[in-house]
């Protein structure tokens, strides 16, 4: 057993000397304030803000750059309505759980049911994350003092995979950075029950969670709690099979996951087996799969590598590299999010490991590793969406704005829109959404939007792709400016 480097609550506490009978007044009250016992909710709050505000000024800026949001709007509304989650964005009656076991989306109904809408999901996401940053900043401090605590806080507040994340509208798996930023502390805590139940929820955000849980169960037999490590990885292993095998083909309208198909051949779990077989190579070429991981090493300073919770992190970097799909390998999009407690979490471990270690230089570099990796989220900034918080334009509409408002006017609540990534996200609230570059065959929309400017030089006629896509239905012009042009059906 690692002893546990800790600091006294009394030594934590920053609580200032008491004042002389002369100097109390209105300021005393401030010194007297435990700083480090409020730290962790401040910088939650602080980062909270942060996130949102990247994120709805995105959507206020209609900059959306995937139709993901206006998928998981008709998601959570499925659920605020108590039914599927019916996603019609990838094709008619598509229900969401034949894609991604992820029923914990459900959270957000009720609110969505009162605010339905883009900016809901934001912050709900924002507020997730925020949890894990008070989480993170709470265990740091108690197990490395103030200082150093904080420091790791802010970091992770920081680091790019969040920021990649949170920048990328919403995602589903925002929902689990709570859940491992708690399960890392009980980890650190050596609370094994405790890892455990923090762990079980990650089996209803998506599926390959049950492969994290059984990672961390791994950490736990390195660490010795073979009983509770063991359980866990059986536990996380059955959930991925049951959610990967039949709950996802039962809600698939194929009957089949969509799992497989970024690997190999994509004929079942055959093509992961070919890809493993293949290994190492696949894991280090191309060269941005190297960049992506030195990316996560630089943010802990390396010493994530001292603790055995890192295992935590090896399936979600094995199934990204293992894929086909170019997307998974970079830092781009929101796939290294739920990396980032797990490698803090790492790093806090991997410290005060460090503080006892034998060699002096290792004691010598851990004791400066949490301003390190501060400077390091600081420097990754420079090129991360936080920049653009200091930029006037990040907080202006859509040059288009008015012509926007003048469409969403002419589409009645309810109405049916297919439409292009222009304004899907706007549109998927309150109305029944198509994409334009799904197979809508089935049914027939009132509308059928354009937008110019995602189209490119030649953007389609409204009306004649309408009646080219829905053959026997006519379509007729009602607004065409600033590159939108919107269709009706008349008949």
């Amino acid at each position: 057993m690692v002893p546990v480097v800790g600091v006294e609550r009394e030594s934590m506490d920053l609580v200032a000397e008491p004042l002389e009978e002369s100097t109390e007044g209105s300021a005393s009250w401030w010194r007297r304030i435990e700083w480090t016992r409020w730290a962790p909710y401040l910088l939650a709050l602080g980062f909270g803000i942060v996130y949102a505000t990247v994120s709805i000024t995105r959507v206020h800026r209609n900059a959306s750059m995937s139709w993901d949001t206006a998928i998981f709007m008709q998601a959570v509304d499925g659920f605020a309505h108590l039914g599927a989650p019916i996603v019609d964005v990838k094709s008619p009656g598509y229900n969401l759980l034949g894609l991604h076991f992820s029923p914990a989306l459900a959270v957000f109904g009720p609110f969505y049911r009162l605010f339905p809408g883009p900016n809901t999901l934001m912050v709900g996401q924002a507020l997730l994350v925020a949890i894990s940053v008070a989480v993170i900043a709470r265990v740091a401090i108690r197990h490395l003092g103030a200082a150093s605590g904080i420091a790791i806080a802010v970091a992770y507040g920081l680091s790019w995979g969040i920021q990649s994340g949170v920048n990328f509208d919403f995602h589903e798996v925002c929902l689990a950075m709570p859940l491992l930023a708690l399960a890392g502390a009980a980890y650190l805590n050596r609370d094994w029950g405790q890892v455990a139940l923090w762990s079980a929820p990650l089996l209803l955000v998506k599926e390959d969670m049950g492969l994290t849980i059984a990672a961390i169960g791994a950490s736990l037999v390195v660490c010795g709690a073979r009983r509770w490590g063991v359980g866990m990885i059986l536990g996380g292993l059955i959930g991925f099979a049951l959610s990967v095998f039949v709950f996802i083909p039962m809600a698939n309208a194929g009957g089949s996951s969509e799992f497989w198909a970024h690997y190999g051949s994509g004929d079942g779990a055959t093509g992961v087996v070919e890809r493993v077989f293949s290994l190492p190579e696949q894991l280090v070429s191309p060269g941005v799969k190297i960049e992506t991981l030195l990316m996560l090493l630089a943010i802990t300073g390396l010493l994530a590598l001292r603790s055995p919770f890192v295992l935590a992190a090896v399936p979600t970097i094995c199934w990204r590299f293992l894929s086909d799909n170019p997307s998974y390998w970079g830092t781009d999009w929101h796939y290294s999010m739920t990396l980032m407690p797990i490698l803090f979490v790492a790093l806090i471990d991997g410290v005060r490991r460090a503080r006892e270690d034998k060699w002096t230089w290792l004691r010598a570099y851990a004791t400066h590793a949490p301003a390190i990796v501060v400077a390091v989220g600081l420097v990754f900034c420079l090129q991360s969406p936080f920049r653009d918080l200091v930029r006037s334009e990040t907080y202006e509409s859509s040059p288009r704005a008015a012509a926007a408002e003048h469409v969403m006017d002419l589409i009645p609540d309810g109405a049916s829109v297919e439409t292009d990534l222009g304004m899907l996200t706007w549109l998927a609230a309150g109305h029944t959404v198509y994409w334009l570059g799904s197979d809508n065959r089935a049914v027939t929309p009132d509308y059928v939007l354009v937008d110019g400017w995602a189209w490119g030089p030649e953007p389609p006629d409204a009306a004649e792709q309408a009646m080219t896509l829905h053959p026997g239905a006519t379509y007729e012009t009602v607004f065409q400016h600033d590159g939108y042009d919107l269709a009706r059906r008349v008949e």
